[in-house]
């Protein structure tokens, strides 16, 4: 039996190993995902449709404040939960409407309820599965979390290397609490979504996504995610030193 066979038979053994209620959130789950790639909705969360829609979303937001927020942050979650694509187009839309600052509160608040959400519902399908079956093997990673759970969470969200949705569900398979990952998702992305949300308010200046974050800009996120892992090393430092010198301790006191 080939390794894709294995694989496929075990895919099929968790959902058949799964109630009714989790079988309807796999099927809303999929059928959204799917209309969203069959309408074709992705065409709008372009720069191009940005830029050509800003005038009027702008005059929007001018005549109907609060519709226009409760719209955007509903559209921001539900393309968070889903992993779909287009959020640096939201972040870029919300600074182009909203200004930077402003911008950045609300797709702040968008992403980390629509992480959040994600995060809850990978929790839910599949946590008990995976801790049932690999509980042993995690139990390294659980304890980590439990302690730190919080700065490599930081680390995670400030680093831009590793993609966002998976962070999301890797963590709802873990034990790590529902308010580490929420608290540590809020302020985690506020630099990466401030850079995207100031970009936004100077959106004329922009020829392409890519552009808005440099090398530079990289590595002071990857700066910041380091000292978010500082008190991390430095505890696992002193432990070492203290297992060391408990070790030689007992070594010469058994010495005659």
């Amino acid at each position: 039996m080939g390794k894709k066979t294995v694989v496929r038979l075990a895919f099929l053994e968790q959902v058949l190993s799964m109630n009714r209620k989790k079988i309807l959130i796999l099927l809303l789950l999929a059928i959204s995902i799917g209309l969203f790639f069959w309408f074709d909705l992705g065409s709008y969360l372009t720069l191009a449709s940005l830029k050509e829609n800003r005038d009027r979303l702008a005059t929007l937001y001018r005549d109907h404040r609060i519709a226009t927020v409760a719209v955007f942050l509903l559209i921001y979650v539900m393309q968070t939960t889903l992993a779909l694509p287009g959020a640096a187009i939201l972040s870029l839309a919300a600074g182009a409407v909203f200004g930077a600052l402003m911008g950045t509160v609300y797709a702040n608040i968008g992403a980390t309820v629509g992480a959040t959400l994600s995060f809850l519902v990978a929790r839910y399908l599949f946590h008990d599965t995976i801790q049932g079956k690999f509980g042993s093997r995690l139990d390294k990673i659980n304890r980590e979390l439990a302690d730190a759970g919080f700065n490599y969470l930081l680390f995670l969200r400030l680093v831009p290397v590793f993609p966002f949705f998976l962070i999301n569900l890797a963590a709802g398979l873990t034990k790590i609490p529902l308010r580490t990952f929420f608290f540590g998702t809020m302020l985690g992305i506020i630099p990466g979504g401030f850079v995207y949300c100031n970009a936004g308010a100077s959106l004329a200046s922009i020829t392409s996504v890519g552009e808005i974050v440099s090398f530079r800009v990289l590595g002071s996120f990857a700066l910041l995610g380091l000292f978010a892992l500082v008190p991390v090393i430095y505890g696992k430092v002193r432990g070492a030193n203290r297992a060391a010198a408990r070790t030689q301790s007992e070594e010469n006191k058994k010495e005659p």
